[in-house]
């Protein structure tokens, strides 16, 4: 059974503290482990999650500040001294190409894990694998900052009994789906005739910015949305200062863009209990399915949806 998740390694902001790691995110998406911004104490939270750095397929980093990135030097020296051979795709704005470089390079390791690096500016990232397509927009960060969203291409829902009144069975039901149509008995049956449409799932990555085109871009209708909460309403002025979201304003973003599922995360050491998040999200949109994180919770992708045929 595939797993659709999005595991919280880390939930705080520039300070962690002692309940907050810095942030980090692991987004499972079938066979994919994207990690997403791993801050400083990466390696130990996905311990803590029971997690291996086999789990992670590809590195998403949204901009050069180290709360965002200081993971990255004992992810990537972890994955050489766990023997991994498969490449370790990173992609990170083009801007924080010499930071992200460096700091693949910290310290003198044995170097096993090919490490490929991919400046990346606003658009569709070509270096996908599998179904999933990877696009990057433009955040309003103090640094050149890019939000992720990860797609996956609408496809059919196979409806078992016209599947087996056509002939199709074992295999031949995935070739269908993967096809588009497949030949039974001397005919073909085409994936319409025993399928409904079915939307992908996309996962949307806001962190670190103000509110922003590219955010509400990244964010529409959304199936799962992680976004940043660093201040409180009280400190709006502080948020805009310094690029970043109040939980009311990640709430109304997310409630603005049809974001199904919506994860804040990303808090300021100032607040020592979230009481005051929850309660100024709920306020701002009451309906909103929402969760403000805690370090090490997994929480599911909502079921797919059905597309009108």
């Amino acid at each position: 059974m595939s797993i659709r998740d999005v595991v919280v390694l880390g939930t705080a902001s520039q300070v962690p503290t002692r309940d907050r790691a810095h942030h980090g995110a692991l987004l499972r998406f079938d066979d994919e482990g994207i990690l997403l911004d791993p801050g400083e104490g990466t390696q130990r939270q996905l311990t803590f999650a029971g997690l291996a750095t086999s789990a992670i397929t590809r590195v998403c980093i949204t901009h050069a500040h180290g709360d965002h990135c200081l993971g990255v030097p004992g992810i990537v020296q972890r994955c050489s001294l766990d023997g991994r051979t498969d490449p370790l795709p990173i992609h990170f704005p083009e801007a924080a190409a010499s930071t992200i470089r460096n700091l693949c390079t910290a310290t003198p390791f044995d170097a096993v894990t090919p490490v490929e690096l991919h400046p990346q500016q606003p658009g569709t990232v070509t270096a996908t694998t599998g179904r999933l397509r990877i696009r990057a927009a433009e955040l309003s960060h103090s640094l050149p900052t890019l939000g992720w969203r990860i797609e996956e291409p609408d496809g059919w829902r196979l409806d078992p009994d016209l599947a087996s009144r056509a002939g199709v069975e074992g295999q031949d039901r995935s070739e269908l789906l993967r096809a588009g149509a497949v030949r039974v008995d001397g005919r073909t049956v085409h994936v319409e005739e025993v399928a409904t449409p079915r939307a992908g799932q996309s996962v949307a990555f806001v962190m670190d910015t103000r509110w922003c085109s590219g955010a509400l871009e990244l964010a529409e209708q959304a199936d799962l949305l992680i976004i940043e909460a660093t201040f409180l309403e009280s400190e709006r002025d502080v948020a805009e200062q310094a690029g970043h979201l109040t939980a009311a304003q990640a709430a109304r973003l997310a409630n603005e863009a049809g974001a199904r599922r919506v994860v804040l995360t990303h808090l300021s050491q100032r607040y020592p209990d979230l009481d005051g998040h929850r309660a100024e999200a709920r306020t701002a949109a009451p309906d909103l399915d929402l969760h403000v994180a805690a370090d090490l919770d997994r929480i599911a992708l909502p079921p797919r949806r059905d597309l009108c045929p």
